[in-house]
């Protein structure tokens, strides 16, 4: 009985710790494949986003989005996603979360190449 709650146990752990498989194609997922993957136009571009759709980014509330819109009004835009450290509340934590959700866009509106 003990050694068939062991193996149960086991089992779980191994299953738990799996990474996820895609329905579509049985394939294995990694798990962090899917924000560095994430479409450059799905990102928020940080020149041309307002305050509320800002928010939906992690640790960004309405305060934060409304100092990363005075920014960019005070700066004449974002040059390079980087910037968003200048803003008081965005630490390296909170940048490392939302960096691959957001961009900057070029004049024309292409992504930015750096």
């Amino acid at each position: 009985m003990q050694r068939t709650f062991s193996l149960l146990l086991l089992v779980a752990g191994v299953l738990a710790l799996s990474p996820p498989v895609t329905a579509e194609t049985g394939s294995v997922t990694p798990p962090r494949q899917v924000a560095s993957d994430r479409d450059e136009a799905e990102r928020i571009d940080l020149n041309t986003a307002t305050a509320v759709e800002l928010e939906v980014l992690p640790g960004i509330g309405p305060r934060t989005a409304q100092l990363i819109v005075e920014y960019r009004e005070e700066h004449g835009g974002f040059e390079k996603v980087e910037d968003l450290m200048n803003i008081r509340g965005i630490g390296e934590r909170t940048f490392l979360r939302i960096r691959p959700l957001v961009r900057v866009a070029t004049p024309d509106g292409q992504p930015d190449p750096r």
